[in-house]
């Protein structure tokens, strides 16, 4: 180093000194670097999650390498820090409890595979699609709240890693992105209950038909990985009754994401099917009908 410098600020004659500001140095330039490529791999790359996946890949491996300059830069003192750094060490990791549980949870989920970016799921209470999994939070943009049916809030939502191991995570889109969904429909007594399954059928297979190949190649798909049963995934409609009306239970598999619209498709048809049916199906409901009066007769007596 040049006297002249030494001679104006003489602590930089020490050597630790002088490692350590070139271990900053090279720590920026790495960090540098790593901004860089980010960038030019953000215009380079169109789809959203293969560019988010590319750019924490390239941040994670920045920060290993700049963690890896700085501690090879630094090993000469390393044995001297030893005995500050296990008391300091043992504060911090009582104060940072949570933030390493985060972290820990952050591996969890990056080797463990619970969600990525892009699925639907429920953690920390609240549902949403997957957006962004950071060292320590995962953002989510949140699914429901105020608003009926699977459909953003419009919120996004940062919530703890460490919730991995506190809360069941929920997947809908993991293993297997379907679910079962289920709708009743109430039929008046005297309706012709063989013309009303036969609706109720052929409103399934012309709605919800198309997703039941799909739903069986990805079962058979999650049955070699996992011990479950062989589940029916054809659409199905179950009868019963009480002394209101008859119920007729449609239970069938749709796309997690396409639910709210594949009932309200489900309804359209089925409405069609019973207003095409000239009053042999009706539906129930528990209004009241006044059906006729009977003649009252109003006899008067002379009194005494």
């Amino acid at each position: 180093m040049p006297e002249s410098i030494v001679q104006w600020a003489p602590w930089l004659a020490y050597p630790w000194v002088q490692r350590g500001a070139s271990a900053l140095v090279v720590v920026f330039l790495v960090l540098l670097v790593m901004r860089v490529v980010q960038n030019v791999v953000g215009r380079q790359i169109e789809d959203t999650t293969l560019r988010y996946r590319v750019r924490r890949m390239v941040s994670i491996t920045g920060y290993v390498i700049a963690g890896l300059a700085l501690v090879s830069m630094l090993s000469e003192n390393i044995g001297r820090l030893t005995v500050v750094l296990g008391g300091v060490g043992a504060g911090v990791a009582f104060a940072l409890q949570e933030v390493i549980v985060s972290v820990a949870g952050w591996v969890a989920l990056s080797l463990g595979g619970l969600y990525r970016v892009g699925d639907r799921v429920q953690v920390g209470g609240t549902k949403g699609d997957v957006i962004a999994i950071g060292i320590l939070r995962t953002t989510l943009v949140e699914v429901g709240q105020w608003v009926n049916g699977d459909l953003y809030s419009g919120r996004v939502v940062r919530v703890s890693n460490s919730f991995v191991f506190k809360e069941p995570v929920y997947n809908y889109s993991g293993d297997f992105p379907f679910l079962w969904d289920e709708m009743t429909v109430p039929v008046r007594f005297g309706s012709d209950r063989g013309l009303a399954a036969e609706i109720f059928h052929a409103a399934l297979h012309e709605v919800v038909g198309d997703f039941t190949a799909g739903a069986k190649r990805e079962w058979t798909a999650m049955s070699q990985n996992y011990a479950v049963e062989d589940a029916t995934l054809d659409p199905m409609v179950t009868f019963g009754f009480d002394d209101n009306w008859m119920t007729y239970s449609l239970r069938y598999v749709v796309d997690y994401k396409r639910r709210r619209g594949v009932k309200h498709r489900l309804s359209e048809a089925i409405l069609q099917r019973i207003e095409a049916s000239e009053g042999r199906v009706q539906l129930a409901s528990a209004t009241f009908e006044v059906v006729g009066v009977p003649p009252v007769e109003v006899v008067s007596r002379p009194a005494g």
